[in-house]
């Protein structure tokens, strides 16, 4: 196993686990600027900074920023629950939410907060479990079910007992070298406290996203509610405020061109070891899709949406979601070509396979070539399910019906007390599909537009077998067979269901287009699935030599080394940079509200400004949080390592003072999950200042600027 005791030669790139930051990071990051000891960011063995860092929805960062559990985070990632409270009446989305007393902060169903207590590397201790136990399929060191076991085993050796709301997870890293367990506390009473409207929220939308220069105050704030002793609960009249052990420090001093900063937080996922084959294949399946498919869908949600506010405010989240990654995947095709990023994998890996060569290691080649061949022959069944899944799975909401199994098996058995059971079972999962799809005539064009564009990308002799039904019954109109699914099926409204479920029946059950509809699509992804399964199990055990090499060589020419983004918790630092993305053109490393103005189109949705910002920047009432110049600072920019599940995050100076929420990546950037550019990628964060300026001065809720602990040289 390598060690992990390399200086970083780049130090902006490397989303690094806090149990390495004294060994590994404090040298570099207090050479960049640091002025707190690293122990201030994180001990194990007292509070810190991390300890004010926390998961926000499992998807998503927050930090907390009052003692009395006040959370702030960005507002895409507040947005579903903002819209979880809104209704044409009370549209939170457009107009904003203030809570301007507790008794109104707003209970949001379904949310969680997550703080990481302990982070304990125990590699040595499931490696010893590895040895001693039965592993007939070879798959054990990367199982999350037999992982969980070995976690337990931990627990009971250590006698960690997990009290209210308190959980453990292991993890595997680095492909199955390393092994981290994390000690967490869960809290499920969570409550909307302020957002501002979209116009502010989500300034720019689909046309700003990924890009820079940015104009979007991304922020919405939540607070942490416990019973009366200070443990996780579930939704009480009778819970408080959490009073926290951590909160951070807000600092009004801003920050200059070269300043160090870090950021702490949850990236999602990234894939910086996959080898050049890999790459292709993640260009010509997963980004392909979901570019083309969520084309379609989202033309389709968009001309709705525009057209009713009640299908706006339902589907805003689904589209937000799904925009997200569709600009994502398009930016990150575009920079592995522009960028060459092919070119720098492939020489990456005739590196380590020749140093393989010259040390007589057969292990490295030979997973080489097993990764190459499996990336071959799970092709096509990944293309096809990834064709699935995006047109199929993520786009129908009508196609989330519930399950019909119980109802069939007491029909065949004709035991009219399991009948009724079941019926009775299947109504109450039915009364909550109906709720969540409202708008069945928006379905029905959906469903339509991902019919033809699923047929457009898959041969005919390929698809599942649904479209044989089509072509039988239907003549091959997929439109017909859309329609029917909504006139006639037992699922295509409230009325036919009841009509059904008063007098069930076997016969009708198994001729229903949504029924088989559902599953024709089960058992495309599951022959998908099946396809890749031994790939996929002879690819695990591949990458983690393959990784394992990557690892020791890179240690070797003294160049950083971390795990790959797994959702958990990560510190990343550098500076506040401009850039220069092509020849002629420079960006600079903050915007300001006069940027909101000049973007300003009131025929545009995502570029109208609120008049009441207006009339604030025209008057330059900024109060405390105004620049030396007088204008008032929105976003900014720093060239840490971030991803997906950054969202939110914590951005600090070097004094460990917060001065801003991670929101984004630039255009340029996105290839940055694969392959890291210091020189190109950056994070663009929302100005602290510009948070507190909403809050005060637009909000009017200066109550809650009152409950933080602001600092200033002014």
């Amino acid at each position: 196993m390598a060690s992990l005791l390399a200086a970083p030669a780049v130090a902006d790139e490397g989303m690094w686990m806090l149990t390495d930051l004294q060994k590994q990071n404090e040298v570099a990051m207090r050479e960049l600027g640091l002025l707190i000891p690293v122990n201030e960011v994180f001990n194990p063995e007292g509070v810190s900074l991390k300890d004010a860092v926390v998961h926000f929805g499992g998807g998503c960062t927050g930090e907390v920023i009052s003692a009395e559990g006040l959370v702030l985070t960005n507002h895409h990632c507040g947005y579903r629950y903002i819209q979880q409270h809104s209704s044409v009446e009370h549209d939170y989305l457009t107009d904003g939410f203030w809570a301007m007393n507790r008794q109104e902060e707003l209970p949001c169903k379904g949310l969680t907060i997550t703080f990481i207590d302990r982070i304990l590397d125990i590699t040595s201790f499931v490696e010893e479990q590895l040895k001693k136990d039965p592993d007939p399929q070879g798959t054990n060191y990367l199982s999350p079910k037999y992982l969980a076991k070995v976690c337990e085993r931990f627990l009971k050796v250590e006698q960690i007992t997990l009290g209210t709301g308190e959980s453990a997870q292991l993890k595997a890293f680095y492909g199955g070298n390393r092994y981290y367990l994390f000690l967490k506390t869960v809290y499920s009473d969570i409550r909307m406290v302020g957002a501002p409207p979209s116009s502010i929220g989500k300034f720019g939308a689909d046309t700003d996203n990924w890009m820079w220069p940015r104009h979007t105050g991304d922020f919405s704030m939540f607070r942490i509610y416990a019973d009366k002793n200070g443990k996780p609960a579930a939704y009480s009249t009778d819970n408080v405020p959490l009073k926290v052990k951590k909160h951070l420090t807000i600092s009004l001093n801003g920050y200059k061109e070269g300043d160090f900063a870090f950021v702490m937080g949850f990236p999602g996922r990234n894939w910086r070891y996959m080898i050049s084959d890999e790459v292709e294949e993640r260009m010509q399946t997963t980004n392909f899709m979901r570019h083309h498919v969520r084309d379609a869908r989202q033309a389709v949600l968009m001309k709705e949406m525009l057209a009713n506010d009640a299908v706006r405010i339902h589907y805003a989240s689904k589209y937000a979601s799904s925009a997200n990654y569709w600009k994502n995947d398009i930016g990150m095709n575009e920079g592995l070509v522009r960028l060459k990023v092919l070119d720098t994998k492939r020489n990456q890996q005739e590196a380590l396979l020749a140093k393989a060569q010259a040390t007589g290691n057969k292990e490295i080649p030979a997973a080489f070539e097993t990764i190459r061949s499996i990336v071959k022959q799970r092709r096509a069944a990944l293309y096809h399910q990834q064709a699935i899944n995006e047109a199929f799975i993520t786009a129908l909401d009508f196609m989330r019906i519930p399950s019909v199994t119980g109802l069939v098996t007491a029909l065949r058995n004709k035991d009219k007390v399991a009948i009724q059971a079941a019926a009775d079972s299947l109504r109450k999962k039915a009364d909550l599909y109906f709720a969540s799809v409202p708008y069945p005539e928006v379905e029905r064009k959906v469903g339509k537009a991902m019919m033809h564009t699923y047929m457009q990308y898959i041969p005919a002799e390929e698809r599942i077998s649904i479209f044989d039904a089509i072509d039988r019954m239907f003549k091959g109109d997929c439109d017909a067979f859309v329609d029917a699914c909504f006139d006639s099926s037992i699922f295509g409204s409230r009325e036919q269901f009841e009509k059904f479920i008063a007098k069930p029946s076997l016969k009708r059950l198994m001729n229903d287009c949504m029924v088989n509809f559902k599953m024709s699509i089960d058992q495309g992804m599951m022959q998908t699935s099946m396809a890749m399964a031994d790939a996929t199990r002879h690819y695990n055990a591949a990458h983690k030599i393959w990784v394992r090499g990557m690892m020791e060589m890179k240690q070797a020419q003294g160049t950083p080394i971390y795990p790959d983004a797994n959702s958990t918790l990560r510190l990343t630092y550098g500076r506040v940079r401009p850039y220069t993305p092509a020849d002629g053109v420079e960006y600079g490393y903050y915007t300001t509200l006069k940027g909101v103005m000049e973007k300003e189109d009131p025929t545009n949705p995502e570029f109208v400004v609120p008049a009441k910002l207006k009339q604030l920047y025209q008057k330059k009432d900024f109060g405390r949080y105004a620049l030396p110049n007088g204008e008032m600072p929105l976003d900014f920019i720093i060239d840490t390592d971030n991803t997906g599940g950054n969202s939110g995050s914590p951005v600090f100076n070097a004094k460990g003072e917060l001065i801003g929420t991670g929101f984004d990546r630039n255009y340029e950037g996105l290839t940055g999950d694969i392959a890291f550019r210091p020189s190109s990628q950056r994070a663009a964060c929302v100005d602290i200042r510009y948070t507190l300026f909403i809050i005060e001065k637009y909000a009017g809720a200066k109550h809650l600027i009152e409950e933080m602990t602001i600092h200033s040289d002014k």
